[in-house]
């Protein structure tokens, strides 16, 4: 059908020029046109209005153009909880605004998915990293080879059970078609360990960022565990740029002093103190190793339009006070967990994605890895330092074998980090080929796709493409 109405509307348009052609042709011999010529050209002139403001009301009607501002939920499931989340998903979107949209894979097509801008998928894994039977089909007939999907920004939340050798491996799968097909993800694959309460809010806390919203209560509330703020420091005295300060959190209970560098530490904040009411918890990346008695975090001040510090940081940065009990459970991490080998490693951040690099650096050099190139930016020299004095003390002592430091407001050419990666490209190049491995922490808006397009410029898509599938290219950002 749309096809014959493409036809139609060529051949409309192909008379509708002919007769019209006709009439530039009489005028240019100063002939005066025939009535009937006239009357024609009037009538084929009028059929092709109509004509396009029915196809344009058409396609409209059915979606054939680029939604707008909507985002749409696909679900695929073989037990009905994927089914669940989405509905979920739902929730969130549409309490931060936008349109949502959800339908299962099965009723997924091709067209539809090349007219979407935003789409986030909850897709489960079944037998031997099978597509759910829902799925089976578009996975057969779509994912065999690349859309034009460059237009589409997405993300995915993969369920799976790590008891099983192809863990996430459908979710896994369906974010690499959807890169080679051009679209962009959102945000990082989120991948859920048996149905994991803290993975489930890592998505929830992604979903309500793009969404546009903050207020939702957690799916599930933290166990959380009492902790204590033991400090609080100002790292940036002088900055243009948001108040950044150093936390310090002790546990009541030592025993909880255990996580590994890459670990995410989820606040329990509290809009005042004494103030018990249930507010959605906020993600940190951890800065420290419990061998240093304390959970380190490097948090910057937010403000509400109206200028009141945020939930979360101003809980931590304005409201609490030193010795407080602050409510904190610590998620595991594992995609950005060190390696366990000594292989190169190329450390990339900005801003508070400092803290994720530190915590890295710090258990690689517990362990002796030394081979360590760090590419940090921030604003000024003098009043951004992000315990960039740690970064130099570690230099000087070869415990960092290459440092960068990019400060954007006073440079005056490659003013970011992914600029700086442009320019040492040739030694990016040579480090990956050693076996290096790249993690990238801090800004998702700027610095995160910056650096990601950058190592595609000098690496080429499939190289990223392959370090990604083999764990060495890894993220944390937020």
């Amino acid at each position: 059908m749309k096809a014959l109405a493409g036809q139609a509307g060529l051949c409309l348009l192909l008379a509708t020029l002919a007769v019209w052609f006709g009439l530039l042709q009489d005028f240019s011999t100063m002939q005066a046109p025939a009535l009937p010529r006239l009357m024609a050209a009037g009538v084929l002139l009028l059929a092709w209005m109509i004509f396009t403001a029915f196809a344009t009301r058409h396609r409209a009607s059915a979606g054939d153009v680029r939604d707008a501002g909507g985002i749409l939920i696909v679900h695929a499931s073989q037990t009905g909880f994927a089914t669940e989340l989405a509905v979920r998903t739902a929730g969130v979107v549409h309490a931060g605004g936008p349109r949502a949209e959800v339908r299962g894979m099965d009723a997924l097509t091709t067209d539809r998915l090349e007219r979407a801008t935003r789409v986030l998928f909850v897709v489960s894994t079944t037998g031997e990293g099978d597509a759910p039977d829902m799925a089976s089909l578009f996975r057969e007939r779509a994912m065999r080879a690349p859309l034009a999907l460059h237009g589409l920004s997405y993300g995915i939340l993969a369920l799976g059970d790590r008891d099983y050798d192809d863990f996430c491996a459908f979710g896994r799968d369906l974010d690499q078609w959807l890169h080679a097909s051009g679209a962009t993800p959102l945000f990082d694959r989120v991948e859920v360990d048996n149905g994991d309460e803290g993975s489930l809010r890592h998505w929830q806390h992604h979903v309500a960022h793009v969404s546009g919203t903050t207020a939702m209560a957690d799916w599930s509330r933290p166990a959380y565990r009492r902790w204590r703020l033991a400090e609080r420091r100002l790292l940036n005295p002088g900055s243009v740029g948001g108040q950044c300060y150093h936390v310090a959190l002790v546990p009541e209970d030592e025993s909880d002093l255990a996580w590994e560098a890459g670990d995410i530490a989820e606040i329990g904040p509290r809009r005042a103190r004494g103030d018990e009411s249930v507010v959605p918890q906020r993600e940190y990346s951890i800065a420290s190793l419990p061998a240093d008695g304390a959970l380190h975090l490097v948090v910057r001040q937010m403000h509400a339009e109206d200028g009141t510090p945020g939930v979360g940081s101003g809980w931590l940065t304005a409201h609490a006070a030193v010795g407080d009990p602050i409510d904190v459970r610590v998620r595991r991490n594992e995609g950005f967990h060190a390696p366990a080998d000594d292989r190169p490693l190329l450390l990339i951040g900005n801003g508070t994605g400092i803290a994720g690099l530190r915590a890295l650096l710090k258990a690689r050099l517990a362990k002796g890895h030394l081979r360590n190139w760090v590419v940090y930016g921030e604003r000024h020299a003098r009043a951004d330092r992000l315990h960039v004095d740690d970064l130099e003390r570690w230099y000087e002592a070869g415990g960092i074998e290459r440092l960068d430091l990019v400060w954007s407001r006073e440079a005056r050419g490659a003013r970011y980090v992914q600029d700086r990666l442009r320019i040492a490209a040739d030694a990016l190049r040579r480090f990956v080929g050693e076996g290096g491995g790249v993690y990238v922490c801090g800004s998702l808006a700027g610095m995160a796709p910056g650096v990601d397009r950058a190592l595609r410029d000098i690496l080429g898509d499939a190289a990223v493409s392959d370090l990604g599938a083999s764990g060495r290219y890894r993220r944390d950002v937020y």
